[in-house]
């Protein structure tokens, strides 16, 4: 039989954890074997990235049923069950897919188009994936599989910076600092970021590699939305400090008034909330590794031009 698409694979692999917590590899064992796959099968690669195909299809399932909140991560590289996912299987539905899946607003928002797709396609319904595939031109459809795959990862990247112990991500906003070219050196920025516990900030790090200026950092992991008190403590800290600038960081989102206390400063202060953070840290190549690269040629017309 032929390598099952990620749409079949959704019943299956909740039907697998039904009443259990699982990793990665054991649903992938156990549904290769539901599945009945040759060796072959089982070792098949993509081609151009040379990523395990069925590895693959599961890890997509996985997010799909993720992000509509049919199953959870408890742990890293681990999946369970939610009460929602139990609330699908009891209703025996004879498969789960995509337009299943819309049923659930957190799955919708997840799968709203691309901006730059032609408005006719905007629609978010249950054939939005549909239209974007089928009436789009090939350039577009690349697009919007990529922003899609972007936009998993960047979530991806939030999760499981809240399930790192907080120092890790002390070291990580070191190194996104460094990659993004402040700090000096890595002695430098290790010295600078720390828990100084002085007035709401966290620490501070060279702007360039001289240090003539300085940026006062904040970086904090929040669940829940950052409260106002917070950010207006590091502004007064700031102002304490006489600092120019100033960088508040966390793994969660800042209130409308966060950003409006911030607007009118005469000094530079900077709110990256968990979306900006994981966009940069895509960006910059922190946390993450080339998989793989797909380069898009088109035809020289100059090159065949007769002058």
């Amino acid at each position: 039989m032929a390598i099952p698409q990620y749409e079949t694979l959704m019943l299956p692999f909740l039907k697998a954890i039904e009443g259990k917590i699982l990793d990665r590899k054991s649903v992938i064992s156990k549904l290769s074997d539901d599945f009945k796959l040759t060796d072959e099968e089982r070792k098949e690669r993509y081609q151009k990235s040379n990523q395990n195909i069925f590895s693959d299809r599961v890890s997509w399932a996985a997010t799909y049923l993720k992000k509509a909140g049919l199953i959870e991560s408890p742990q890293r590289a681990c999946y369970e069950i939610t009460q929602t996912g139990m609330d699908v299987l009891k209703q025996k539905p004879s498969e789960v897919n995509d337009d299943f899946l819309f049923k659930f607003p957190q799955f919708r928002n997840f799968k709203k188009q691309p901006k730059k797709l032609d408005e006719s396609q905007k629609e978010v319904c249950p054939k939005t994936e549909t239209v974007g595939r089928t009436s789009s031109t090939p350039e577009e459809r690349l697009e919007y599989a990529y922003k899609e795959m972007i936009d998993s990862l960047a979530q991806e990247i939030i999760e499981t910076i809240k399930r790192c112990p907080p120092e890790f991500f002390e070291h990580l906003v070191i190194d996104l600092l460094l990659k993004m070219g402040y700090g000096g050196s890595r002695k430098d920025a290790g010295q600078s970021i720390g828990r100084t516990g002085d007035g709401g900030i966290d620490g501070i790090i060279k702007e360039d590699k001289l240090g003539l200026d300085v940026i006062y950092i904040q970086a904090k992991r929040w669940e829940s939305q950052v409260p106002v008190s917070a950010s207006r403590d590091f502004l007064g800290a700031l102002t304490i400090k006489k600092a120019k600038k100033g960088v508040l960081i966390t793994t969660s989102t800042f209130p409308k008034t966060s950003h409006s206390d911030v607007a009118g400063l005469e000094n530079k202060v900077v709110l990256i909330d968990g979306n900006m953070l994981a966009e940069l840290m895509i960006e910059h190549n922190v946390g993450v590794s080339i998989q793989s690269v797909y380069e898009v040629k088109k035809i020289d017309n100059d090159y065949f031009s007769e002058d």
